[in-house]
């Protein structure tokens, strides 16, 4: 890989550690997800840089705890809005709150994980439903705002959550909801984790030359909320934990695994760059099955996934770009 982007930070890097430096008095971000997890942590490194975050979470009573958390310590202002991400409806209303007031940095860190088939309020497959065509509609609906946060010296960034569980596959087109094959939660997962990567490529292409950029970003592996749907032998199966329920030392803590988030978030190195897939604070470097947990394979940056998938989700979701 020819110019790859690297920083001085790595894996164990804290978020708060990747925002050491950065005055971000007067920048505004959104954070999805920041309740729990490292959407927390994501959220608390950039308020206390001087950013005014909004927590974007169902649970706005947790959020709020988290909020006046982040307030006691923070520079700038964390506050909560309502987002569920499962329902467009809920996306539609949360962006119609924002406007079109200007937004630096969006960061689109919610998610499900391996959860049962379900299906959301618009009858989508929960964990595309969810992960990719709920953050589809909040891009679209604050691109805008986007827009209008930037300036001559610095672009606006969104930042696409993504994860290693796009190796085990893309976008299955022809049944993306699972209507007629055999439902799989890592297929169904892996699927929704490509999309969010193709989503960055997507993005960046409409949006770069209006002042707006965007990355994917493999946060790491860490014990959160998110794994809610795994029962603790199929963990230990995984290797996660052991029997005593110990997490596996590749593991990050939650400040590690915001840090790559924070990173593509604030990295100089990152100005005007976009499209690329994100791990431990570098550009990833391609997949190998010498390394499996590392890595990105073709298919979560196809240009032409990208495309299909756009148009895939406009026809979805309502929106025009």
């Amino acid at each position: 890989m020819t110019d790859r982007i690297t920083s001085p930070f790595g894996m164990r890097s804290t978020a708060k550690e990747v925002a050491a430096g950065h005055d971000l008095t007067g920048v505004n971000a959104i954070v999805t997800g920041a309740a729990s997890g490292i959407g927390v942590e994501t959220a608390r490194a950039l308020a206390e840089a001087g950013a005014d975050v909004l927590l974007a979470v169902r649970n706005t009573d947790a959020g709020q705890a988290v909020a006046d958390d982040i307030n006691r310590a923070g520079k700038g202002v964390a506050t909560v809005g309502k987002l569920d991400l499962s329902d467009l409806a809920s996306v539609g209303s949360f962006a119609t709150s924002w406007g079109d007031r200007p937004l630096n940095i969006l960061i689109n860190n919610a998610g499900v994980m391996a959860c049962p088939l379900g299906y959301t309020a618009q009858d989508l497959e929960t964990q595309i439903g969810t992960n990719h065509f709920g953050h589809f509609l909040l891009g679209a609906l604050l691109a805008r705002a986007l827009m209008n946060g930037a300036d001559e010296g610095r672009a606006s960034r969104l930042v696409s959550l993504s994860s290693i569980g796009h190796r085990r596959g893309g976008v299955v087109f022809e049944d993306i909801h699972y209507r007629n094959r055999p439902y799989d939660k890592w297929e169904s997962y892996g699927q929704s984790k490509t999309a969010n990567a193709l989503f960055a490529v997507g993005f960046h292409a409409r949006f770069a030359d209006l002042g707006v950029t965007a990355n994917a970003v493999m946060p790491g592996g860490i014990r959160t909320p998110l794994q809610r749907h795994l029962t603790d032998e199929e963990m230990r199966a995984f290797g996660w934990i052991d029997e005593q329920g110990r997490v596996n030392d590749r593991f990050k803590t939650p400040e590690q695994g915001a840090a790559t988030s924070v990173w593509a978030a604030l990295a100089p190195e990152l100005e005007g760059v976009g499209g690329l897939y994100l791990e431990n604070c570098n550009q990833a470097l391609p997949w190998t099955e010498a390394n499996p947990f590392e890595g990105v394979l073709p298919h979560a940056l196809d240009p032409e996934a990208a495309e299909r998938l756009w148009t895939v989700s406009e026809e979805t979701t309502g929106a025009r770009l």
